[in-house]
């Protein structure tokens, strides 16, 4: 898909389009320049990052408290927050470098109200969130033991992942039958046009 073709595709999505593609400004200038976006990447911003985060939108009741773990350059949790302007999201990020990133992206968006930037790695942080999101962060049974104590009683995972999203919940059966969770691979879009985006979904089985 070309980017081009993606962005109007995002035009449509996004209400606030303005604000969307001042942070795909900023990754393709900053967040190229420091390191956290790939030079080769700079032609698929829109489809690879940007809707491909929002596919999973849909997937997140209203009102929804989001972390999102290993954040790096704020995918997806900052496409989220600003497709969804009823979340209030937490970036968690321990690297320095992307932390400051993180900070100066929000902060320029307009977004600090709705919008936490931590610098703490998922397991060293005590939060509770309806819903908690990784993108290329670990495999499911490692993204597991670093997610589970940061989901509320009735929260969920939503981890954004490639082909591997089956084989990744068969490894992962022993520790999700004994917390008694269940998962699932699901498949979403940001729009109709928009490329599937493959969703492994966490949450009680209770």
């Amino acid at each position: 898909m070309a980017d081009d073709r993606s962005e109007g595709i995002a035009r449509e999505t996004f209400s606030n389009f303005d604000q969307i593609s001042q942070y795909v400004d900023i990754l393709r200038n900053r967040g190229i320049a420091w390191g956290l976006i790939g030079p080769r990447e700079t032609d698929r911003l829109w489809d690879r990052h940007v809707l491909n985060s929002v596919a999973m939108a849909d997937l997140i009741p209203e009102g929804s408290t989001l972390v999102d773990v290993g954040s790096g350059a704020g995918l997806p949790g900052v496409p989220l927050a600003i497709g969804r302007p009823d979340l209030r999201v937490t970036l968690l990020e321990p690297l320095l470098r992307r932390f400051n990133f993180l900070t100066q992206a929000v902060e320029e968006l307009g977004l600090a109200e709705r919008i936490s930037v931590v610098r703490a790695r998922a397991e060293d942080h005590d939060g509770r969130f309806d819903v908690v999101t990784a993108r290329a962060v670990a495999p499911l049974p490692r993204l597991l033991t670093w997610c589970l104590p940061l989901m509320a009683g009735n929260g969920e995972l939503l981890a954004l992942k490639g082909s591997s999203a089956a084989g990744e919940i068969d490894q992962a059966s022993s520790m999700l039958a004994k917390r008694r969770l269940s998962a699932e691979v699901l498949s979403v879009r940001a729009h109709p046009q928009a490329e599937a985006t493959q969703v492994v979904r966490v949450r009680s089985a209770r």
